[in-house]
This record gives structure tokens, C-alpha cells and sequence, in this order.
């Protein structure tokens, strides 16, 4: 690269406008995703695939996810995204009927469905729109502006018990919640556990209404005892598959100590491979964790990822520090980093409610993931499979938070100019007031000689 070339390329990332931290750690993160999968994929191949395959078709979900990131950038008009994000919860409720008919079952879990060879990940989109809608829903209850059916429907007479505050709560936020938790928590427990723990985040710090915080939590805890209620009813009754049947291996996961136990003590050669079968992952990703150690086994020297089916997904913290040691935390401070960044976005949106909760949702999301994701991988959780965003293998994942990230960025972009505008108003205001101070000040002036 000549030096003409280096400065081209500085000046033009010199002059990209948004948050450049975020820009810089959204690229990092794909950047470093390219090496990971390439390296940690060994239970992806199969006679037809290489890892250089995988590689390859990873790179192509990266350039592609980035020309997404610049288009959703070059969004200039906020009011477009807040159009768009009133029918995030629409477009949920329909991808989340639309599993329950034609959902595939993988692993016990029904999180995707196949339109033609592409799969589906519905939680994905679930999780983007719906923090959308929360941002949506949160301006429109402050700013009490009107609901879609008051803008179709006008002048209606019936329509006039939408105006009551608790209706509009209800309308807005406690039935959209309800419905996505539910039909989320009929694939995923832990997918619906962690949308509704950010969007009753969300709505807390948006609203600062602790009662309709509490109303939310008494209606996740109301959803969780019915589901719980359900699957007890269901496996006493002995149907196969009860229904919540992830309620099952939540419990399961959650007493699996009880499994290392039964493991020992177990004398029958299939009792013991039933029990090994369900705690030979976790404990292989504890392994990765341990035999990394301080400065990592190098790349590509993982063992690990030949044991562990799940590694380049829900155990790519774990592999991370198996290969690269302590410079896992990098990554760490990355997504903290993130969360910094956020703030001063929020801060730099001025009264914005719509954007400030968009910005807030959303990096919520990312870190929160990774967050849990780290959590699990260090041994104190649970399993969970929430994979790392833009690090762990899964195109429509990965797409998924590059649209998170171009949202972010764009809303940076446009809060960005706005305080340059309200700067330069300030200025001009500024140096006005000076010029009049000064005449003032030189009419006096001329008026104590004159008296003199």
C-alpha cells in the first residue's frame, strides 16, 4: 500500500461520521471473528466442507453484514426508524406463529425454521424488533401520540377508551410483552427469560414508572408459573412431548451437579454414558478454560474443539482463552467499551426519547448477550445458548446484530450532527451577544468623554 493510498484511506475514515469508537469495535469484532471460526471449527467439517470452506463463507457473512451496516448508516431520518420500529411487534408475533407451525426441532429446542436451504432464526429478528417496538411504544406513551388504529380509524367515538393511560400501557407494552414471552418461551426458556429481562430493563430506565416495572415482572413471573404448571400437568398426564418441555431441561441443567454424582456412582456401562452425555460439555469448555491459563495453548492449537459439538457457538469464550489466554479479556473490554460509548450517544441525543431508548435497548442486547455468554463460559451459569454477538459462528445471528450495530451507528450519526448544529447556533449566538456587549460597552464610552 503506497503512502498516497494510506492517506486516502485515513482521511476517508477520518471523515466517517457516527460514533467512530463503536465503528472501530464493531470492525475489531468482525475482524477478529474471521480468525476464531476459521480456527475453532472442526466439529462443522464434513466430507464435502473444509475449514478453509468455512472460512470462506464466513468472510462473505462479514462483507455482506458490513454492506448491510453502511446502508442502514446512511439512513439520515430518525423518523424513519421510529416508523418502522411500531411494527416490530407485529412482524415478532408473525415470525413466532409462523415457528410454531413450521418449526424444526434441534437439540429439544424449536428456534428456527427452513425457507427452502436457508435457516431461519427467529429469536434473532425477535430480539432486534422488539427493541425497536420498546422504543416505539416508550415515546409513544410519553409523547402521547396516537396509535395506528387511531390514525386509521378517526373521529370514532369507540376508539375513545384507547386515550386512558392504563389502556395505552396495556395496548403498548403489557400485551406485546406477554405475547412475545410466551411464544418465545415455547422454543427457548432462556432466549425468552433474556428478551424480557432487557425490555423490562429497557422500559424501567425509558419511563422511570417503577409500578408498570413491577406489573411487568409480576407478569414474567405469572408466565413462568402457568409455563411451569403446564409442563408438570403434561408429564403426569405422560404425554411425549409434554408440553414446555424446555422447562424439563432448564431443571435439568440446573440440577446437573446431581448428574456428576450419578456418573461416579453409576456401575451399568449405559447409565453411565447417559449421565456422561449430559455434563461431558460444560466440563470440556471448563477444561478449554483451564489448560489456556494465562498466555493460551497459540492459535489453532485447541483441543478442545475436537470435544466440545458446541465450541464455535455457545462456548466460544471458553475457546477463546484455550487458544489465546488472558487476550480474551480483550474482548471483554470491548463489549464494555460498547457500553461506554452508549451512554455518550444517549447523552449527546438531546430529548430524544425515541432515539435514547433505541440506543439504550440495542446495546443492552449486544453487551447483555456477550455478558451472559462470558457468565456461562466462566462456569457459574448455566447453560444458556446465547452465543457471542459477532464473534461466534452463525450467519443469520451475525446479520442480525450487524442491523443492531447500523441502527446504533446511524442514530451516533444523526445525534452526532445535531449537536454540531446546536454548537454552531451557540456560537453564533455567542459571538452576537459579544458584538452588542462591545458596541454597549463603546457607546458608553463615548458618552463619559462627551459628558467629561
Amino acid at each position: 500500500m503506497t503512502i498516497s493510498t494510506k492517506k486516502k484511506l485515513w482521511n476517508y475514515l477520518d471523515h466517517m461520521e457516527g460514533d467512530k469508537v463503536v465503528w472501530m469495535i464493531m470492525l475489531i469484532l468482525m475482524l477478529i471473528s474471521i480468525l476464531l471460526i476459521f480456527s475453532s471449527s472442526s466439529r462443522l467439517i464434513d466430507a464435502n466442507t473444509s475449514r478453509l470452506d468455512i472460512a470462506f463463507d464466513h468472510i462473505k457473512v462479514v462483507l455482506g453484514s458490513l454492506v448491510l451496516v453502511i446502508i442502514i448508516y446512511n439512513i439520515k431520518n430518525l423518523e424513519f426508524f421510529r416508523q418502522c420500529s411500531r411494527f416490530g411487534f407485529c412482524l415478532s408475533l408473525l415470525l413466532l406463529i409462523a415457528l410454531l407451525l413450521f418449526g424444526t426441532k434441534k437439540n429439544g429446542a424449536v428456534r428456527f425454521f427452513y425457507i427452502g436451504s436457508f435457516q431461519f432464526h427467529v429469536f434473532e429478528v425477535v430480539k432486534v424488533a422488539m427493541m425497536m417496538y420498546i422504543a416505539y411504544a416508550i415515546d409513544a406513551l410519553e409523547n402521547k401520540r396516537k396509535l395506528l388504529i387511531e390514525e386509521i380509524v378517526k373521529d370514532n367515538e369507540k376508539l375513545k377508551f384507547l386515550k386512558n393511560p392504563n389502556v395505552r400501557k396495556g395496548v403498548l407494552l403489557y400485551l406485546p410483552f406477554i405475547c412475545t414471552v410466551f411464544l418465545v418461551g415455547k422454543g427457548s426458556n432462556t432466549a425468552a427469560l433474556f428478551i424480557a429481562a432487557v425490555m423490562i430493563i429497557t422500559i424501567m430506565v425509558g419511563t422511570k414508572d417503577y409500578k408498570l416495572t413491577s406489573i411487568l415482572v409480576g407478569l414474567l413471573v405469572g408466565i413462568a408459573l402457568i409455563a411451569y404448571s403446564s409442563y408438570n400437568i403434561s408429564k403426569n398426564r405422560g404425554d411425549d412431548p409434554p408440553k414446555f418441555e424446555r422447562i424439563g431441561t432448564a431443571i435439568g441443567r440446573i440440577v446437573s451437579s446431581g448428574e456428576v454424582e450419578r456418573f461416579k456412582e453409576a456401575t451399568d456401562p449405559i447409565e453411565k454414558q447417559k449421565a456422561l452425555d449430559k455434563i461431558y460439555q460444560p466440563y470440556s469448555a471448563r477444561i478449554a478454560i483451564h489448560q489456556g491459563k494465562a498466555l493460551g495453548k497459540g492459535p489453532g492449537q485447541s483441543t478442545q474443539r475436537y470435544i466440545v459439538p458446541d465450541m464455535s457457538a455457545d462456548y466460544m469464550f471458553s475457546f477463546i482463552i484455550e487458544e489465546y489466554g488472558l487476550l480474551a479479556f480483550f474482548v471483554l473490554a470491548l463489549y464494555l467499551s460498547l457500553v461506554a460509548r452508549g451512554t455518550l450517544i444517549i447523552k449527546n441525543c438531546a430529548n430524544n426519547i425515541f432515539a435514547k431508548c433505541a440506543i439504550f435497548g440495542l446495546v443492552l442486547l449486544i453487551s447483555g448477550q456477550a455478558f451472559i455468554h462470558i457468565f456461562v463460559n466462566m462456569d457459574p451459569g448455566i447453560l444458556t445458548g446465547q452465543t457471542l454477538p459477532l464473534l461466534s459462528h452463525g450467519s443469520f445471528a451475525f446479520m442480525c446484530f450487524s442491523i443492531a450495530f447500523g441502527i446504533i451507528l446511524s442514530i451516533s450519526r444523526i445525534a452526532n450532527k445535531g449537536m454540531e448544529r446546536a454548537s454552531k447556533e451557540a456560537a453564533s449566538l455567542s459571538a452576537v451577544e459579544t458584538k452588542d456587549n462591545i458596541s454597549e460597552g463603546l457607546s458608553d464610552l463615548d458618552n463619559f468623554e462627551s459628558n467629561g
